[in-house]
């Protein structure tokens, strides 16, 4: 893993060392195992590896230059012995996963990026053509921003490096704000006007000024995996969960895991300590982390964590995040983030840092997505509108029954449930009573309807079945997370995630959805396939704790700040004051409110304030005119909650 950075003038003029000053200067905290350099005369690279793989500690450059192609490589190749086969001898089996990149660019193209499993971002120049190429892996683990100047452009790992306060300030792109109010901006979007991310899945190329955006991959509904028997798709899971385990285990030193206690961390560790043979071989000793909080009564993991560690055979280093949990609001803090998801230090986050240098490790394990695609939520939705949408009526009634009695509703409930998700779903009403938050202003959410809503988009009558469709929108949402978290030079590591490997969404999309979640059976496929290796306190555990008293909390602790009416926020016509604190003081008080969502608008008002200190903004002005300012910038348009290439 590393950062990069790259600069093009559009015109050929030869760069000034000026023009890379400023961006080695932002990048100097990201760079702690040096920075790569290469430049011609209109174009430059720059490159911070931070070692995380074998491959990557072996003094090989991330950047390769090759005939006529440059190349910056950022990830981790996950199928390398596969893409060597097929090259032949064109490279050496002990190159750097750039190389072996570099080379599957030279024999298939653009063609190559569909058959790079892993986590990675790149950036190709040919110089002749005087063409650039931007590329995300299919699940956006990696961040690449861009910006695209009259006869520049820009990219980077870090936004700050294209976001230049005073000199030239951008202006704000209010539907990403509207996506931080209540769901998550779209991940090809950033704050700023003219600055976008690559779209995961997909590349963009630059020449003479023109942008065009391609998708390169996508999920296949065609693709079913059907047997017999249960005990088949438990074994087949197994083989694909170990193998997305492995695959993040190459690593150059320990590599630490989140422990949680719940279900999805703990089966991460448990099969990785499980892994024998070859199957181990080239992967890390494994440690593990494991938070909890001695005041928050319902948030109770040690018990669970620790039967993880006593069936191990070690203790993990364990993390009492305090009063305040994860959050802490920063009202009058001089300290500047550029992106709202770039949340400031806690007490928690130090002693990770801390705990990680003390062992060498610079790759974090991480359950996130598990919930998601493994059946965490109990909802019969998806399945009962494929039996709807194909005719099956007797098994619709059947599977109506059964589940209205594990679930304890009526039958016609989850009918009705089943009927509306074909419907376009409602903003709210006049009243805003039914409002995402109700205290977003009606006009500001009717304008940037999608935003709000989080790009979904009604079940089709035609076309993939209906659980497919679900499978998208799934992605899509956990797509917008990944985008929302940028890289932290303060802790600074490679995040990992088993459960958004490729191969095993694969797999999970192409099982019938009774595999993943049965009447009274939430992760039906995880728990039974686990059995045995996951501690059963862990695998019979009904559901993990809620926690809500940290951020009820750190809303108390921050009253005082809070209480002053003049956010800019609702300055920009984004919220509605009055009902916003109206909210916060019913969140102190206890009550059941919209507390992620509120967290959510507090933040957005922190970072706000940070932004406009600095006047990294020209405006706070709804721009709603900036695509005429910037027509090259279209691509980003959505439409049906996807994305359109313009």
């Amino acid at each position: 893993m590393g950062v990069q950075y790259g600069i093009s003038n559009q015109t050929g003029a030869r760069l000034h060392p000026e023009q890379l000053a400023e961006a080695r200067l932002v990048l100097a905290p990201y760079a702690p195992d040096g920075m790569e350099c290469h430049s011609e005369q209109s174009v430059a690279f720059l490159f911070c590896p931070l070692h995380g793989t074998l491959e990557s500690s072996r003094q090989q450059r991330s950047i390769v230059s090759h005939g006529d192609n440059v190349l910056i490589w950022d990830g981790r190749l996950d199928d390398r012995p596969r893409l060597l086969a097929r090259l032949g001898e064109q490279v050496g089996r002990d190159r750097s996963d750039a190389d072996l990149v570099a080379a599957c660019y030279r024999t298939w193209g653009v063609e190559c990026f569909a058959e790079l499993l892993g986590d990675w971002a790149l950036a190709i120049w040919d110089c002749v053509a005087r063409t650039l190429i931007l590329a995300k892996d299919f699940i956006g683990t990696r961040h690449l921003y861009y910006r695209i100047e009259k006869n520049r452009v820009t990219w980077s790992s870090v936004i700050d490096t294209l976001v230049r306060p005073r000199n030239d300030p951008s202006g704000f792109n209010f539907e990403y704000l509207a996506g931080c109010l209540f769901s998550l901006p779209a991940a090809e979007l950033t704050p700023y006007t003219g600055v976008f991310s690559v779209p995961p899945s997909s590349f963009v190329l630059i020449q003479d000024g023109r942008l065009t955006t391609t998708k390169y991959w996508d999920f296949s509904p065609s693709k079913t995996i059907r047997y017999g028997s249960d005990s088949e798709y438990e074994a087949h899971f197994l083989e694909v969960f170990r193998e997305s385990v492995r695959r993040r285990l190459r690593a150059g030193a320990p590599v630490l895991a989140e422990l949680s206690g719940g279900m999805d961390s703990s089966s991460i560790v448990c099969v990785a300590d499980g892994l024998e043979g070859f199957a181990k071989e080239g992967c890390s000793a494994l440690e593990t982390v494991s938070y909890y909080s001695s005041t928050e009564p319902d948030w109770d993991e040690k018990p669970y964590f620790e039967k993880v560690e006593q069936m191990r055979g070690r203790a993990g280093s364990h993390i009492d995040v305090g009063p305040k949990g994860f959050f802490r609001f920063e009202f009058d803090s001089a300290r500047t983030e550029f992106l709202p998801g770039a949340r400031p230090s806690t007490q928690a986050d130090e002693e990770i840092a801390s705990y990680m240098k003390s062992i060498g490790s610079r790759v974090l394990l991480s359950g996130l997505g598990g919930d998601e695609v493994m059946g965490g939520v109990p909802t019969p939705v998806p399945e009962l509108s494929d039996l709807l949408l194909s005719g099956n009526f007797r098994e619709l009634a059947h599977k109506l029954k059964v589940w209205a009695l594990a679930l304890r509703k009526p039958w016609w409930h989850l009918f009705a449930e089943t009927v509306l998700d074909y419907f376009p779903k409602p903003l709210a009403s006049e009243s805003s009573a039914e409002a995402p938050a109700p205290w977003i202003r009606l006009e500001f959410m009717r304008r940037y309807r999608q935003a709000v809503l989080g790009y979904s988009s009604r079940i089709a009558l035609f076309g993939y079945l209906p659980s497919f469709q679900y499978n998208l929108q799934t992605v899509d949402a956990l797509r917008r997370t990944l985008a929302w978290s940028p890289l932290s030079a303060e802790m600074l590591c490679e995040r990992r995630y088993p459960y958004l490997d490729r191969t095993l969404l694969e797999f999970l999309f192409a099982i019938p959805r009774e595999q993943l979640v049965r009447p009274g059976q939430r992760r039906s496929l995880m728990r039974r396939a686990l059995r045995g290796i996951v501690p059963p306190e862990i695998v019979n555990r009904r559901r993990k704790a809620f926690v809500s008293r940290a951020p009820r909390n750190a809303l108390a602790s921050e009253r005082n700040q809070i209480s002053s009416r003049d956010f800019i926020t609702s300055q920009m016509g984004l919220v509605d004051c009055d009902r916003l604190l109206e909210e916060i003081q019913n969140a102190v008080l206890g009550k059941d409110i919209s507390l992620v969502s509120l967290v959510r608008t507090i933040t957005l008002e922190c970072w706000l304030r940070h932004v406009s200190s600095q006047h990294v903004v020209h405006s706070c002005a709804d721009n709603t005119g900036d695509e005429q300012a910037f027509p090259q910038l279209r691509h980003s348009k959505r439409k049906g909650g996807e994305l359109h290439e313009i």
